[in-house]
């Protein structure tokens, strides 16, 4: 393949999906892919902070991999042969994530109100993983309305965004940061 950096095929405002169809660049598909790889992005960045272990990085990497199989879903065209050729998420996959969160909650101490993001560099990166994953997950839901998508993928992304949130609680355990919690009353 060549290092090709720009196709000049998106300058009309269209860009395409697996497949080969044309569609807008604020289409729906394009929207959720996008916000996948934005996600991904992020999480890139969260994976480059000190003191982020060999072990996170490990779930990390392979986090990064089945978000680029669901952004890969979410930019096909349902009518392509190209469809056959793409992996699919499995709920050992949902499983790995839940078993990642359940090895952090051991750890921390219970939950007894809202956290407000923040604490330190890691965890608000992570808080800003979880957010953009629910974005990714809303949009994902608004696709599945008018397009066929596995519900594997949208569960997928519901247990990411909770494995974001008890990775940032898990950064300000690991240092010692106490969590801003809601008070209400304030």
């Amino acid at each position: 393949m060549k290092n090709v950096t720009y196709t000049r095929t998106g300058d009309e405002g269209k860009t395409s999906l697996i497949g080969g169809l044309r569609v807008a660049k604020y289409d729906d598909r394009v929207e959720a892919y996008g916000t996948v790889d934005e996600m991904s992005a992020f999480i890139g960045v969260l994976y480059d902070q000190d003191g982020v272990t060999a072990e996170m990085r490990t779930v990390l990497d392979v986090v990064q991999n089945k978000l680029f199989t669901i952004e890969s879903h979410f930019a096909m065209d349902e009518n392509s042969e190209v469809k056959k050729m793409i992996p699919v998420l499995k709920l050992e996959d949902v499983a790995y994530l839940e078993h990642e969160i359940d090895v952090m909650n051991e750890q921390l101490p219970e939950l007894k109100s809202f956290v407000i993001p923040g604490g330190n560099l890691k965890a608000s990166y992570a808080h800003v993983c979880r957010t953009v994953c629910r974005r990714a997950e809303r949009q994902g839901w608004r696709l599945a309305a008018q397009h066929p998508i596995d519900p594997i993928d949208l569960k997928y992304l519901n247990r990411l965004s909770d494995y974001f949130f008890v990775l940032a609680r898990y950064f300000g355990f690991l240092d010692k940061v106490d969590e801003n919690n809601w008070e209400s009353n304030k």
